[in-house]
């Protein structure tokens, strides 16, 4: 146990670096920096649409009101914000690192491979509209439905935002993997965001099969629908159960398939 806490504390420290470096790099290229803000900001504007409509046609989803889908939109934007943050620049460097040899260079450092691919690079400057946006909508839905501000409900909706960024983390690195057997998994890739900017609306809008599917089999639904879900007594104890535990399964199979991913890869070097 005692080990485990020292390699833990060794891995944030170099998160950590990795956050430090990042910020060095972009603070470099300030133009930049601002620009991408201003590019997000704009997709922003984009997304927001969807909550004006909701509201100008005063859209009910099931027993789901205007003020609930609000939560929901705004949770599908942190996350979002997380996911270009934290994942995207990591996911889109793998089939790179395979096909000009990069790959054989990280595969000598003393620390997990896994870890060094996917979590290498942070982007700091993407995420930072999505949360003000998203977590000012979760607030504004939270208080306009009069759900209590208690240190239950806070932790149960900041446990499943947690399980949602593993969930993120695990679905979003499948098409990278396929890199290693594939030459081109852009295809997949594009599919995955397609669902992705599928699920910025609440569940019930699809079908059960669909839901089943979402819920299940690629729980995309799962990312953004449990932290409100949870909070508005919408949860069922089934599906709670099911949403701490799909994090682990996931990782589980992720991890299965990175190892089976590094025993075939061929170097590039030969």
């Amino acid at each position: 146990m005692i080990r485990w806490l020292g390699t833990l504390r060794n891995y944030l420290t170099i998160y950590f670096l990795f956050i430090k470096n990042c910020f060095i790099a972009q603070m470099e290229y300030r133009t930049n920096f601002v620009l991408g803000i201003a590019v997000e900001i704009a997709y922003l504007f984009a997304k927001l649409l969807y909550v004006v409509v909701v509201y100008q046609t005063d859209l009910h989803i099931g027993s789901i009101t205007p003020d609930g889908v609000l939560m929901f939109v705004g949770t599908y934007t942190i996350m979002t914000g997380l996911y270009s943050g934290l994942f995207f620049p990591n996911f889109v460097r793998v089939s790179d690192y395979i096909r000009s040899g990069t790959l054989d260079l990280l595969m000598v450092k003393p620390i997990s491979l896994q870890f060094l691919v996917s979590l290498r690079y942070i982007d700091l400057g993407m995420p930072i509209p999505n949360f003000i946006a998203g977590g000012t909508m979760v607030v504004i839905g939270w208080s306009a439905l009069d759900i209590p501000v208690t240190i239950w409900n806070l932790l149960a909706f900041s446990f499943y935002l947690g399980t949602a960024l593993i969930i993120t983390y695990c679905l979003m690195f499948i098409p990278a993997l396929l890199s290693f057997w594939f030459v081109n998994t852009g295809g997949l890739a594009g599919i995955f965001y397609s669902i992705w900017d599928a699920n910025n609306m609440p569940m019930p809008i699809y079908s059960r099969f669909i839901q089943r599917i979402g819920v299940y089999v690629l729980p995309f639904l799962v990312i953004t629908n449990f932290a409100p879900m949870m909070v508005m007594n919408q949860l069922t104890p089934a599906l709670a159960v099911w949403g701490a535990s799909v994090p682990i399964v996931l990782l589980m199979i992720v991890r299965f398939v990175w190892s089976r991913a590094i025993r075939s890869y061929n170097s590039a070097s030969g």
